[in-house]
């Protein structure tokens, strides 16, 4: 892929439009209750800044459906990155209008604007071609830095690029797409997958792109379900999955991938109970809630990781709402981190927050905040972003 990267531009004096992801949980009180894709742009920032570019930040928040809504203004994610930069950032109150276009004019070297949430403009999800250029007019170069915006074929990710005459990825895209396009090539065997969460229907598609690719496939979470009881446990995985949960059983064992199911669980009463008790993955009764992989499952996931040189970590192994269901998932993070000698790669808002409380975010090669965007990619799905990037 023919992309710069926005190391290998002259940005000083320019102004240097940034595509960002702030979509970000908040809190209750209108505070930013995870900063991890914040964070993961700071790279970009901080270089941009410290070049002497004139920076215009640009993301969405939520889904406002094309209406200005005080809920979902980008003001607290500003707040935020102020206190992380130490650096003052100057919100719009629109993405693009006289006011924005005042603000970034206004602009001096070092300096940042925040354009409001895009999405507050209906011309951003329809990727409008006025809309694109509107916001076109506020860069000299353009630098995409999320892999998640990449994903989506919005006006500020595919069509903005096409009126601008110079365009790249940002440090934190750039890693990105480094770290996951080296797991799609060859790679140090065994390479072993782990993968959880509760969405079936967004991982099957994934789960069959790694067939002939890994060794082995250690699948935890509510996902794991359907796998058990299309081996013949009890009825707690849904109907609708359960003949492709079959089918890719039956292509696992034709590739001669072993997929590792687990064998015990922590059930409960309430899915947000603060304890459970331990059960065999056969014999879960119907009344309880599952909560959790068991410590025999962490345990023969952890001898597979022990023995792997490349490792793909994607989703929890439990709901990850309380203790009781989120001590495999940090179990299963210090086994990741465990492996010193290869390719680690952590995908997911979960896997970041297990691997930062098992005190070992320093020790896995990527963690990416991307989520299904991640998944997508590898699977070779051609992203609008990355194209629009293209020289």
């Amino acid at each position: 892929m023919a992309v710069k990267s926005i190391a290998d531009m002259d940005i000083r004096s320019r102004r240097v439009f940034i595509r960002v992801d702030f979509d970000v949980p908040l809190t209750p009180a209108g505070g930013v209750s995870d900063v991890s894709r914040i964070r993961d742009s700071l790279p970009t920032i901080k270089h941009a800044v410290d070049r002497g570019a004139r920076v215009v930040l640009a993301s969405h928040l939520g889904w406002p459906k094309g209406k200005p809504s005080q809920a979902l203004s980008l003001m607290p994610v500003a707040a935020c990155l102020v206190d992380m930069l130490d650096h003052e950032v100057v919100l719009t109150d629109e993405p693009v209008g006289d006011g924005a276009k005042k603000v970034v004019s206004d602009l001096r070297e070092g300096h940042i604007a925040m354009l409001e949430n895009l999405r507050f403009a209906a011309g951003e999800e329809a990727n409008d071609e006025a809309f694109a250029r509107a916001l076109a007019a506020y860069a000299d170069i353009y630098v995409n830095d999320a892999l998640t915006s990449a994903y989506l074929a919005h006006a500020s990710t595919a069509g903005t690029p096409r009126f601008v005459s110079e365009k790249g990825m940002g440090l934190g895209l750039e890693r990105e797409v480094k770290a996951l396009g080296r797991l799609m090539g060859e790679v140090e065997r065994p390479f072993v997958a782990v993968i959880g969460g509760s969405k079936f229907s967004d991982r099957i598609g994934f789960l069959k792109s790694l067939l002939g690719r890994v060794d082995a496939l250690l699948l935890g979470g509510a996902i794991a379900h359907s796998f058990l009881k299309a081996r013949g446990g009890r009825s707690f995985g849904e109907e609708d999955n359960l003949a492709l949960a079959r089918d890719f059983l039956a292509r696992a064992e034709q590739a001669r991938v072993d997929v590792v199911l687990p064998s015990d669980l922590v059930v409960a009463d309430e899915s947000d109970a603060r304890a459970g008790r331990i059960v065999s993955s056969t014999r879960v009764p119907d009344d309880l809630f599952v909560l959790d992989i068991g410590p025999e499952t962490v345990q023969r996931f952890s001898e597979h990781l022990a023995r792997a040189r490349t490792v793909f970590w994607d989703g929890p192994m439990g709901a990850f709402i309380s203790p009781a269901s989120s001590d495999g998932t940090v179990a299963i993070a210090k086994a990741v981190a465990a492996v010193r000698f290869g390719l680690t790669v952590a995908s997911g808002r979960e896997a970041a927050t297990a691997l930062d409380r098992a005190g070992a975010t320093d020790r896995v090669t990527h963690i990416s905040t991307s989520g299904l965007a991640a998944l997508e990619f590898m699977t070779g799905k051609k992203f609008p972003g990355l194209a629009a990037l293209e020289s």
